[in-house]
């Protein structure tokens, strides 16, 4: 049996309608070549400054993608059998899983970047299946052995003008200092300062991880102020390695702040051990509005997500570690529990804070609204579960009602998987081309602004929001 072409079409995700198409075209044509801006994501400043050969198509394209896992889990494939775990596994046997669940991804995201990745970054021409994964895994195997595919040389395929990391504070951001002193590299990798483990006092590890930053910083952190001054010192050294923002994940964005010595009685009891769940949550708490006043004084982006249920499975946690999957949605709230940190910084010159979820109904309920009258505020894109073409569009018509297209984030990739930036990207740009292109057919907007949008969705707008 013939396997069934790989062959994206041109005009994928452009709207049916012919007329409306052919503008969505000519808007997306103007916009696909320029330089992607990717303020938010994970993949890691030491992959671009060692620059050594990707070891696999497995470990490079399956094994650390959330996404991949998670459905194929879904179906009944083990994670250990996707190179997850202590065992280790063959990297072909890990491929070939994949492989043979190709059909799995039928509709989804995922199906659409990796048909796009195959496609243009690897020439495949062939639709993955049980059948041919090995002559693939070869084919893509041998491209890797090769300088055109070292981590730099796709940078600079990409197209990929800047590239924000996401970075611990306790980081010496010593391969953000490399690639800034090579005169050979000549992206912009930005470190992102994320302080989420130094939040809860009842998280385990947490005494642990104070100790660390303590070392890093050279500051005590045996009391709350010391864990303030440290992080302080901290951001100052993100600032200086090139960083423009932070980013938060909580479980709830309540930001209300705490006496300074109800925190300290606090911390004290988290490095007992003796911390209460109501104590726990007020810190938390209070540490959000603190992130968010050291934001309205040194001008770090204030990126916050809440409402992500993380490792929802206790086993798979236990067996597979962190990142395997099971992170899930939850309800999210903005307005009310936001209150404390818009009252005293919404209109602050400096402050800037940009909201993302997973709850998209929050989209034109909360986050439309907040963005649309404070002037710090700004509608992160639909991102990790929504980052799909039709919740894209979904975003834009829940979102510009109430809050224009200037207020929103540039699209956010937020990945792990180096190689699918450029699919996802251009993911983004197909599907805001299709709407600025509708409301252009409806009347509602002309074509030389649907032109002007469509370069500023891409270029200015990420650039002003992320200060970059």
């Amino acid at each position: 049996m013939t396997p069934a072409p790989l062959a994206p079409h041109p005009d994928r995700l452009l709207p049916a309608d012919p007329g409306v198409r052919r503008l969505a075209r000519e808007l997306y044509r103007s916009v696909a070549d320029a330089p992607i801006l990717s303020p938010h994501g994970h993949v890691e400043a030491a992959l671009l400054a060692d620059d050594l050969p990707f070891p696999d198509p497995a470990t490079l394209l399956i094994t650390p993608d959330h996404y991949v896992l998670r459905l194929l889990h879904a179906t009944g494939v083990g994670l250990g059998e996707l190179g997850r775990g202590e065992g280790p596994a063959d990297p072909r046997d890990v491929w070939r899983a994949f492989c043979a669940g190709w059909d799995v991804f039928l509709g989804t995201p995922v199906r659409y970047w990796f048909e796009t990745s195959l496609s243009e970054v690897f020439g495949v021409t062939e639709q993955p299946s049980a059948a041919n994964a090995d002559e693939l895994y070869d084919h893509i195997d041998a491209l890797l052995r090769t300088p055109e595919f070292r981590p730099r040389a796709l940078f600079d395929r990409f197209g990929i003008e800047v590239l924000a990391t996401t970075d611990d504070p306790a980081s010496d951001l010593e391969a953000h200092a490399r690639l800034r002193d090579d005169p050979s590299f000549s992206g912009r990798v930005l470190p992102t300062f994320r302080a989420d483990r130094y939040m809860d006092p009842s998280a385990p590890g947490w005494a642990g991880f104070l100790g660390e930053l303590a070392e890093t910083a050279g500051i005590d952190t045996g009391d709350r102020a010391g864990l303030l001054a440290a992080l302080c010192a901290r951001r100052e050294a993100f600032r200086a390695a090139g960083g423009t923002a932070t980013d938060t994940g909580v479980l709830d964005a309540g930001s209300q702040p705490l006496p300074a010595a109800e925190a300290e009685r606090i911390h004290a009891a988290g490095l007992r051990g003796e911390v209460s769940v109501d104590d726990a949550t007020a810190y938390r708490r209070d540490m959000l509005y603190r992130l968010a006043e050291m934001s309205a004084e040194d001008g770090l982006v204030m990126q916050l997500h809440p409402g992500v249920i993380r490792n929802h499975h206790v086993p798979t946690l236990e067996r597979f570690g962190p990142d395997s999957g099971h992170d899930l949605p939850d309800v999210a709230a903005y307005t009310r529990p936001l209150t404390p940190i818009l009252n005293d910084f919404g209109t602050d010159e400096t402050f800037r804070l940009v909201l993302f979820t997973v709850d998209e109904t929050s989209f034109s309920r909360e986050i439309g609204p907040l963005a649309g009258f404070y002037p710090s505020v700004y509608a992160g894109a639909p991102w990790w579960f929504i980052d799909t073409p039709d919740a894209i569009a979904r975003f834009r018509r829940a979102v510009t009602d109430s809050a224009g297209f200037t207020k929103t984030s540039g699209f956010i990739d937020d990945t792990r998987a180096f190689c699918s930036i450029p699919a996802r990207h251009d993911m983004s740009r197909r599907v805001d081309a299709g709407y600025l292109a509708t409301l252009v057919a409806e009347h509602r907007l002309d074509e030389d602004a649907a032109h002007t949008l469509a370069r500023r969705l891409v270029d200015d707008i990420p650039r002003a929001t992320f200060r970059l």
